[in-house]
């Protein structure tokens, strides 16, 4: 191939880099925007708490459960033609929210954008791995996580920003101009490529897995609602176990599965799977959790809340590389171990720290800053474990099983964030719900809104259970809310600490030479 063939093949890869790294981006600033926007969403629309919740519940819901039949479609029609759909429904869903009348609109729309958020990551990411080899392709994917990351740490200040000038409508519109531009720049020069020997899609396995996880998080969400004892949750819980049932037989029998359970055989392979659900109760719970306290408990504007963030995000964008640069000398089972200690140490301080303890009593934002250690302290040492995780879900099993190991790790990792979401939502509303009953007394008519009133304290609308219920102070709201809080926190810290030892006894003989060099680790950031 001549210099000039080379040259152009090299710059037609790296805007195929910068297409799918611009797609990515939208993944973080919907996450993050959808929980900075939920309270004001929630005000200008005045949908149910339970259909607030839906706002995230719904897009990561659907981005979970798909992303693994993304990557088979994606292999066989094509890494090309998946990824510009993806793109293109992503956007269409983000132009229709931008008109959405309704909150039920919104959840809907929502949903259509976690479709889409799975097909253009899974197509772009096998995109990327067919346009740059060796060490060329690692470079590519740490981009790639690199840019998680900077959406990470600075989607909520933007989206903050934007929502305080223009309203709650113009993170739609953000999102949908990043995705046009990524069509723009990717798809003319994208190559497009598939697998000869793709298996066909695993429907029995598509339907089962994605029923029952869909099933489960609708029951978590509506039983805080209308009564864990309501028929309709009962069923919603019974479906969701009788089809992850189906599910483990069909993949059992299928040749070619979706899901390959005899991987988990590997002790090791189990561990890395613990380790997205504890960052998931450790860290990504508290990237939708803490925004809606500032703005909705607190009384921050969305801005200062985005700034506020920065503290939990931030480390990020440095501790990753960090990490990987110490597995030459330290077991990465260890490293990653020892990150989980320190979140559950900022998990117990940030539970200590109620609304408004700050130093200031006249700028909210000033009185909330005491929660800014402990949020450093999270985040620093939920971005241990992260930086490492997707290196050590393929090296602790066969080579030739890599493929298949990253695959159901980042499954894994994106539906256990809707899942702990969505229960720790349900857990703080019914902590909130049952300290309003102990300090109040309500009248029977009320008692039978309690739960409405407890999922709307933790949606942020104030307002709208200050209408319920006029005669509460506002006081005995927020330290019904905090109280629930501090609860859910010492819980989830608890868990996070279990977590750790688990993971040092299962990876901590995991030696350091199992995993690339660290300038060839594929350091990421959440993928929200």
């Amino acid at each position: 191939m001549s210099p000039t063939s080379q040259s152009a093949k090299h710059g037609g890869a790296l805007s195929v880099l910068f297409a799918v790294c611009l797609a990515a981006l939208t993944l973080p600033l919907s996450f993050s925007g959808g929980a900075i926007a939920t309270p004001a969403i929630g005000r200008d629309l005045a949908g149910s708490a339970a259909m607030v919740t839906w706002i995230t519940n719904a897009f990561m819901l659907t981005f979970g459960s798909l992303l693994l039949t993304a990557g088979t479609l994606a292999d066989r029609f094509g890494r090309r033609r998946i990824f510009a759909g993806g793109v293109a429904l992503f956007v269409a869903a983000s132009i229709a929210s931008i008109f959405a009348p309704t909150i039920l609109a919104i959840d809907l729309l929502r949903a259509v954008q976690g479709v889409g958020a799975a097909a253009a990551l899974a197509g772009g990411s096998a995109a990327i791995a067919q346009e740059f080899e060796g060490h060329a392709r690692t470079k590519a994917f740490s981009m790639l996580g690199t840019t998680f990351g900077i959406g990470l740490a600075f989607g909520p200040v933007i989206m903050g920003l934007l929502i305080e000038r223009y309203g709650w409508r113009s993170i739609f519109v953000t999102t949908a101009v990043v995705g046009l531009v990524a069509i723009m720049l990717g798809v003319p020069r994208m190559r497009e490529t598939r697998d000869p020997d793709a298996a066909r899609l695993d429907w029995p396995g598509v339907i089962t897995f994605t029923g029952a996880l869909s099933l489960f998080t609708f029951a978590v969400i509506e039983g805080a609602s209308i009564g864990w004892g309501n028929p309709i949750i009962v069923g919603a819980f019974t479906g969701s176990v009788a089809l992850l049932a189906a599910f483990v037989a069909a993949e059992s029998r299928n040749d070619r599965p979706m899901l390959d359970l005899s991987l988990f055989k590997y002790p090791r392979f189990v561990g890395v799977q613990l380790l997205p659900i504890s960052t998931c109760f450790s860290y990504v719970v508290l990237l939708i959790l803490l925004p809606i306290r500032f703005v909705g408990i607190e009384g921050l504007s969305e801005i200062e809340a985005g700034l506020m963030m920065l503290a939990l995000s931030a480390p990020m964008l440095v501790v990753p590389y960090v990490a990987a640069v110490m597995t030459r000398w330290v077991s990465p089972g260890v490293l990653s171990a020892i990150g989980l200690l320190v979140a559950s140490v900022g998990m117990l301080w940030l539970g200590s720290v109620a609304p408004g303890t700050g130093v200031s009593t006249i700028s909210p934002l000033l009185a909330s800053l005491a929660a800014v250690p402990a949020m450093i302290v999270i985040g620093f040492g939920a971005a241990i474990p992260w930086g490492l995780m997707d290196g050590l879900s393929v090296s602790v099993v066969p080579k030739e099983r890599s493929g298949m190991a990253s695959g159901i790790f980042n499954t894994s990792k994106v539906a256990n964030e809707g899942i702990s979401l969505a229960i720790v939502t349900a857990a703080l509303g019914a902590m909130t719900a049952g300290n309003i009953e102990r300090k109040v007394s309500l009248l029977p008519s009320q008692v039978q809104l309690l739960p409405e009133i407890a999922q709307g304290i933790v949606a942020g609308d104030l307002s709208r259970v200050a209408r319920l219920i006029p005669e509460v102070p506002h006081s005995t709201l927020v330290q019904a809310y905090f109280s629930a809080f501090q609860s859910v926190s010492y819980v989830l810290a608890s868990i996070t600490f279990f977590a750790a030892i688990v993971i040092f006894v299962l990876l901590g003989r995991t030696r350091p030479t199992e995993l690339s060099s660290a300038d060839e680790i594929r350091v990421e950031a959440p993928a929200e």
